[in-house]
């Protein structure tokens, strides 16, 4: 399954998130996941909420620079080795992944992995073939 995440494009200054988490608290819009990647001048916040329709407006509304991106989610066992078997899978079809963050899920000895690739399709399809569970945005 696929998710909607947000991206976006922040200025590296202070305040910034704080002003993007109030915008979503405003507009009751739950973070479920988030990511940060920033250099000296900017970062891409991304996203996994409950609502990334609305997210994506409000933040535009407010002169963010915003996107949504497919990604996959998966559920693997908080364990050793629990994302090294989707790793091989995916590097065993030469399906490279271009980033991906993970979290600690509700239920007892599970983690969730939010991937980014570039054929979504064909990544899906290897995960499920090799017992990999995917996720709903609901499941998360």
């Amino acid at each position: 399954m696929l998710l909607n995440q947000i991206s976006v494009f922040l200025e590296n200054k202070r305040g910034r998130l704080a002003e993007i988490t109030n915008i979503l608290e405003t507009h009751r819009i739950d973070i479920r996941a988030l990511s940060i990647a920033d250099t000296k001048d900017f970062g891409i916040l991304r996203l996994i909420v409950d609502r990334p329709d609305d997210a994506a407006a409000a933040l535009k509304d407010e002169g963010f620079t915003v996107s949504i991106t497919k990604v996959i989610a998966i559920c693997i066992d908080d364990e050793p080795g629990g994302l090294a078997k989707a790793m091989r899978a995916l590097g065993g079809e030469n399906i490279d992944v271009e980033y991906m963050y993970a979290f600690i899920s509700r239920e007892e000895k599970k983690a969730f992995v939010i991937i980014r690739v570039e054929d979504n399709e064909k990544a899906m399809t290897v995960l499920q073939n090799n017992a990999i569970e995917l996720m709903k945005a609901s499941d998360i």
